[in-house]
């Protein structure tokens, strides 16, 4: 379990894009995987056939979570056990960097964060698989049961929509980039009449 956590995690969340959510799924199918281990045949790696069926779980939340008509919160919950690897990473990288980078960083990865959320589901599972779990196009293939090109045009659908909606935060920010507004155009304007009085 804590070799594939991380990525199986990742995809339920790709998924379901709630926390809480993505870990039942997480759970279910480590249960699911656990009763049905006889029916593991190791024709596929193992890890691909976890994720098949974290996927079939995820799914399954997702349209019984859509027939029960359930708001989906917006606040995270986050687990209060032990720290995942990327947890432990992020402390050491957040130890070599001052505090601003570091909310800098914060800000960054949860814009990136809500711009893949954004995009459609197909897309999105392709994505994390390919681009943040690293998986190759083959396994991702089989994970989700669909051919390779398919996996080749959605992971360049994904990019090309999340650019775009990353371009069009930075447009919308450039605006502001090195704002010369309030009290720093105040301070200006009367140090330049100072000297001009003197």
């Amino acid at each position: 379990m804590r070799r594939y956590n991380t990525r199986l995690f990742r995809i339920a969340r790709t998924i379901l894009k709630d926390d809480a959510a993505a870990e039942d799924a997480l759970q279910d199918a480590y249960v699911r995987a656990y009763v049905h281990m006889d029916t593991f045949r190791g024709e596929a790696e193992l890890s691909t056939w976890l994720t098949r069926i974290v996927i079939n779980e995820a799914l399954m939340a997702l349209r019984k979570r859509k027939r029960e008509r359930t708001v989906v919160p917006f606040a995270s919950t986050h687990d209060a056990g032990g720290a995942s690897e990327a947890q432990v990473m992020d402390v050491e990288d957040r130890r070599a960097e001052s505090p601003s980078d570091t909310t800098l960083r914060g800000e960054v990865r949860r814009i990136i964060e809500r711009r893949i959320d954004e995009l459609p589901v197909a897309f999105r599972t392709v994505f994390v698989m390919r681009e943040v779990e690293d998986m190759s196009v083959q396994e991702t293939a089989e994970c989700l049961g669909i051919p390779a090109a398919t996996v080749r045009t959605r992971l360049f659908r994904a990019r090309t929509l999340l650019r775009e909606a990353l371009e069009r935060d930075m447009d919308s920010a450039r605006a502001s980039v090195f704002g010369f507004a309030g009290a720093r155009c105040d301070r200006i304007v009367a140090g330049v009449l100072a000297r001009i009085r003197q």
